[in-house]
């Protein structure tokens, strides 16, 4: 990325979006690019957190609304938008704050990861096969490296790695330098960190205001709409909404699903996030932004 840029990381509910928000407001020419895996799907907005359309208008955002929620979208289409995104900004001299909340479509970005190939035919064969746990014995015998990543309980990587194995003959861990790798880069890289317990209600006050502004509504209406892509019905908060429609559980036990979902996934990108020496963290207690837009002005030598 270009020397200038930008990155604020952390986990979700952390406050980046208003700290982006706040030093674009700051520093002409900033311009905001969304790097979450949810925020790319037009009508996702209530239960994504999406900017606001008044945000919007004020600065300029990208890698928002480009498929419909019944598409299928990888993280190699998001490098591609995020690539064109920072690039079409630093064609007008502008300075790119991206906005990370999703770990490896960051790292398509800042570290330019290979993606391997696809083999369609292969992955529904493996999706044919319910027991997990022997997809995952399979990936051990071929590719220890890939199956350790993935860990045994996670059916969709452990499929996607003997999806490569299997098409390609060669093995999912030894594609380009991986997650692992963390070269040298111009961006100023940030996270805002949270004590864990502070996070968690913040999660939790997050949940009930999007119920609030109508998340049950919108899940309606996509659904309405047609069928969801899997990733776009397995997102946080629509998952939970979507079986309390189907009948599965009362509103409030979908709520109090969502919340403890959340936090359990607030702390899978905070360990994502804090394995990468490039990141500075600024410690917020109370007010994100007053606390960390101070310490992104100074790392962009704005202070």
């Amino acid at each position: 990325m270009q020397s200038g840029s930008v990155v604020l990381v952390g986990p979700t509910a952390s406050g980046k979006s208003d700290v982006a928000m706040a030093v674009a407001r700051s520093v002409a020419g900033c311009e905001v690019v969304a790097c979450d895996a949810m925020q790319v799907y037009r009508g996702m907005d209530v239960g994504t957190a999406k900017p606001s359309r008044s945000d919007r208008a004020e600065v300029p955002h990208h890698c928002l609304d480009l498929v419909d929620p019944s598409e299928r979208f990888t993280a190699r289409d998001w490098q591609v938008a995020g690539t064109a995104a920072v690039s079409s900004i630093g064609s007008r001299h502008g300075i790119p704050i991206v906005v990370a909340g999703t770990g490896l479509y960051l790292a398509s970005l800042v570290d330019g990861l290979e993606f391997p190939g696809e083999w369609p035919e292969i992955r529904a064969e493996l999706e044919r096969e319910p027991d997990t746990a022997a997809l995952f014995a399979r990936l051990v015998a071929l590719d220890p490296a890939a199956a350790d990543q993935a860990g045994p309980a996670n059916r969709r990587r452990i499929i996607r790695a003997l999806e490569v194995v299997t098409g390609s003959g060669r093995r999912f861990s030894d594609v380009g330098p991986g997650t692992n790798a963390y070269p040298p880069t111009d961006a100023a890289m940030i996270g805002i960190r949270w004590d864990r317990g502070a996070l968690a209600s913040r999660i939790e006050a997050r949940v009930r205001a999007m119920a609030a502004a109508g998340l049950v509504d919108e899940v309606v209406r996509l659904r309405a709409a047609g069928p969801l892509s899997r990733t776009a019905s397995k997102a946080l908060g629509y998952a939970e909404v979507i079986d309390h429609l189907d009948g599965g559980c009362s509103l409030e036990d979908a709520l109090a699903a969502a919340i403890l979902h959340t936090r359990q996934f607030a702390v899978r990108q905070e360990r994502w996030f804090r394995r990468d020496p490039r990141i500075r963290w600024v410690d917020v207690t109370d007010d994100p932004v007053r606390e960390a837009v101070p310490f992104v002005l100074r790392a962009m030598g704005r202070a």
